[in-house]
């Protein structure tokens, strides 16, 4: 089923990122749906569903009910999903789904996770989901070979694969300055990149994403009734998911440079949107850096850079906030920290406003945008979720 210009996105709300002591599940998730209520122009009773993903559910798993619960979203359908980090956006295609199938007309969809103070010691951290399949793997760990691999496959040194990525790192955190919800607001250099502490060779601190808490929300419609509801709706031109069923890293023909769940996700929401080129048809995207090589890799998968070709676009500065095809213009994972099930609607968040022309820090809007992406990246085994949006009904 195609969801091209089906459905669309009429309001959004993102909380503020980070260490939010002051707060807890539900805090965030009214902070974040009470700024999409007012974006839409709703209330309460307009929503007749809701879609939640969380990767870290507390008290006993009830987490979706606390979030309606704290929302009095009472009599209403709740669903909850866990998809490792995809879980935000497989929220919003649920709820875009529902819609587009005629079973409702308006409906929420919200990711929200609190990651700081409720025991977890950290993603990745210790023995993994499985295990025997995954004891001892790190996330880190895991990328690390990865970068390892890369840097070998494309004849980069040690140095230069390091450069390489710290050039990525310096990127986002230049973005993320800009941007007012982020969690962390550092501008930093190369030097400070390559000398910072080693987390898993060759990856250092700044390589990797932080762990924050956060909420944001999306209410979606029918496409034909947006235009009643506000001047400047979204709308969804196309999406792709793909596992990978095996855990990669385990697999014998398992390249290290590239994942199937990569590439099947963003080739199947190009088909749906109609994208043949998406350097040159995207406007921005936001896309999975939970490590400066993932997104490398992203940039590859994606068919933003040539196989084996990310260093020299890097160097030429093609995914600047100024360059051919802008990156993580709000700072991505690197500066808004990674809480799960919250990041996939946080990024469709910044491409919404993008696409309205109305993000919260005018120096970040990307002239005349009208066409993003935003995605996430997660497991294992491997899941991919990517969403392309416009500002115009095709």
């Amino acid at each position: 089923m195609s969801l091209k210009d089906k459905v669309a996105i009429v309001g959004m709300g993102c909380s503020k990122f980070g260490e939010r002591w002051d707060c807890g599940v539900a805090d965030l998730a009214i902070e974040s749906a009470y700024e999409a209520y007012a974006d839409a122009g709703v209330e309460p009773k307009d929503i007749q569903a809701v879609f939640v993903g969380q990767m870290y559910a507390p008290v006993g798993g009830l987490a979706a009910s606390q979030v309606v619960d704290a929302l009095k979203l009472n009599g209403i359908p709740l669903l909850r999903n866990e998809n490792y980090c995809t879980s935000g956006h497989i929220a919003l295609l649920e709820a875009c789904m529902a819609v587009a199938s005629g079973a409702y007309d308006v409906v929420m969809a919200l990711g929200v996770e609190k990651l700081k103070d409720t025991g977890y010691p950290g993603l990745g951290a210790g023995r993994g989901m499985s295990p025997v399949a995954e004891a001892r793997r790190t996330a880190p760990g895991s990328f690390a070979l990865i970068a390892t691999r890369y840097f070998e496959q494309y004849g980069l040194s040690y140095e230069e694969g390091r450069q390489t990525l710290a050039k990525i790192a310096v990127k986002n955190h230049r973005n993320g300055m800009l941007a007012p919800k982020a969690h962390f607001h550092r501008e930093i250099s190369l030097e400070d990149v390559l000398s910072a502490p080693v987390i898993a060779t060759p990856l250092g601190l700044f390589d990797c994403c932080g762990n924050s808490d956060g909420s944001a929300c999306a209410i979606v419609t029918r496409a034909d009734a947006a235009r009643s509801m506000r001047d400047d709706p979204i709308y969804v031109k196309g999406f792709g998911v793909a596992m990978d069923a095996m855990l990669p890293h385990v697999r014998p023909d398992f390249s290290w440079t590239s994942f199937n769940a990569l590439k099947q996700s963003s080739s199947k929401a190009y088909a749906m949107a109609g994208i043949k080129d998406p350097r040159k048809e995207l406007d921005l995207a936001e896309v999975h850096d939970c490590f400066t090589v993932t997104e490398m890799l992203i940039y590859e998968d994606f068919g933003f850079s040539p196989r084996g070709k990310a260093r020299a676009d890097i160097d030429n500065g093609v995914f600047e906030r100024e360059g051919e095809l802008p990156v993580n213009v709000d700072g991505g994972l690197k500066c808004f920290g990674h809480p799960v099930g919250a990041s996939g609607l946080r990024m469709t968040y910044e491409i919404y406003k993008q696409l309205q022309h109305k993000v919260d820090n005018p120096e970040r809007q990307i002239k005349n945008a009208a066409r993003a992406l935003s995605h996430t990246f997660g497991g294992g085994p491997q899941i991919s979720a990517v969403l392309v949006a416009g500002n115009e009904k095709g």
